[in-house]
């Protein structure tokens, strides 16, 4: 095993610094320049001797404890168990390798085990930005000697592979309902939780305000008292998730990527719809189809889609709209419910999408969700302050018209149009989908 690379402390540095004050006075006098010569010796053999009384790697135990799937766009926590396997006291600073393009806090800490079989816990939080399979690196430890003046640094192999998933505990049912709620405004509409559809689901006694219409003469007549009809949406309809993975998704809003916040609103959107006894299709794609899950149902096929899409990332060539369209659809028979994650900021881009995206109706419902860049649009809002501003808002207030344009052809066909901001993007899909069932439009 490798005796580690000498490290003086902060101590041994104060002493060496010290002895250029005798050194500067040798000027005066040689004396000086021998004490000063005497003293780095003087330091530099006890640095030598700390060194060699400081704990060695084998006198350490270290382990790492970590989720092998973390959550994208949270903070995930990592913890270090350090257990002292020597009967001097062993202080030291541990250092942890986190991913790379990982943000992470307290990744460097210091510890002290008193004696033998003595254990400590570190912990410290890493806050993936995207999806994607990630790697921690090997530890290192600076173990410091018994005189303070050298530590013994030393890298334990600890390399471990994770996996980034998106943040799934936001798919849970209470997760949703308040996302739901306080994301109301930002959604523009929220919707009762429990939403009618047009499917018989169960009698039940007629009670004050309940609609006529739902009566039950039959079987009021038969069991003697009013009977009323309770419906529930309709159940198995399919429900198609396209998500854009080309270049106009590799954008950042509010320091995640355009295509991670689709990719969170598009598994909330599958949980919600495969909770509701509806089938569920995924398909990836940018200029060629990426990934693709066939429409089905329960829980494991939630899974499925999870692991499917968290491996997705934007690449940089332009989307082939055409492509994934006729690819998804010469698959899809039944009439479904289509939602679109893309941009619809490029006009070019945005022409190819209307073409395709107007051909699905009648026969299919499409939604076209898209996210709201706020800083595009407060600077297509924003009063000029010089030449360079007042073109930044030219050039803002033309994407910002392209949009509206684009979007309100697509409205005049028939098609749903969905733009929120990053915080309330999920909300909004999911109030869409629960409009879409609890009017019966599939």
């Amino acid at each position: 095993m490798s005796l580690g690379r000498p490290v003086p402390s902060g101590l041994a540095v104060a002493l060496f610094a010290g002895a250029l004050v005798p050194a500067a006075l040798a000027v005066a006098s040689p004396a000086f320049g021998w004490l000063a010569l005497a003293v780095d010796v003087a330091v530099l053999l006890l640095c030598a001797v700390d060194f060699l009384r400081a704990p060695h790697a084998r006198d350490v135990e270290a382990r790492r404890e970590v989720e092998p799937i973390l959550s994208s766009g949270v903070e995930n926590t990592v913890r270090w168990e350090l257990r002292s396997r020597t009967d001097q006291t062993v202080r030291g600073e541990l250092r942890d390798e986190p991913p790379l393009d990982v943000e992470s806090h307290g990744h460097r800490q210091s510890f002290t085990l008193e004696a033998e079989g003595a254990s400590t816990r570190l912990t410290y939080r890493v806050h993936p930005p995207s999806r994607g399979d990630a790697r921690f690196g090997d530890v290192s430890l600076r173990l410091m000697g018994p005189l303070g003046l050298c530590s013994r640094q030393v890298k334990l192999p600890a390399g471990q592979d994770v996996k980034v998933y998106p943040d799934l505990r936001a798919l849970s049912r209470e997760a949703l309902s308040l996302a739901r709620a306080s994301e109301a405004v930002s959604a523009r509409t929220l919707l009762r939780k429990s939403v009618e559809g047009r499917e018989f689901e169960s009698l039940r006694e007629y009670r004050p305000g309940d609609d006529y219409r739902h009566i039950d003469w039959k079987s009021s007549a038969r069991h003697g008292h009013t009977l009323v009809r309770t419906w529930q949406p309709e159940r198995n309809q399919p429900v198609l998730l396209l998500l854009d993975c080309g270049r106009h998704m590799a954008g950042r809003v509010q320091g995640r990527r355009k295509l991670d916040h689709a990719v969170d609103a598009a598994l909330r959107l599958a949980r919600v719809s495969l909770d509701a006894g509806d089938v569920v299709g995924v398909l990836a794609f940018a200029s060629d189809v990426r990934a693709f899950l066939p429409p089905r149902k329960g829980a494991e096929h939630l899974r499925l889609i999870t692991e499917s899409l968290y491996r997705a990332e934007a690449g940089l060539e332009e989307s082939d709209y055409g492509r994934a369209f006729d690819f998804a659809f010469a698959r899809q028979t039944r009439r479904a419910l289509v939602v679109l994650f893309t941009d619809l900021v490029d006009p070019d881009a945005s022409q190819g999408l209307l073409t395709r995206t107007l051909a699905l109706r009648p026969r299919h419902l499409p939604v076209v969700a898209s996210l709201l860049d706020e800083d595009l649009e407060a600077a297509a809002t924003d009063v000029p302050g010089d030449a360079t501003s007042a073109y930044a808002r030219q050039a803002a207030s033309r994407m910002e018209a392209e949009y509206r344009r684009t979007a309100t052809t697509l409205r005049d066909a028939g098609a749903l149009v969905v733009r929120a901001p990053a915080r309330g993007f999920g909300a909004a899909a999911l109030n869409v989908y629960l409009d879409v069932k609890a009017r019966g439009r599939l």
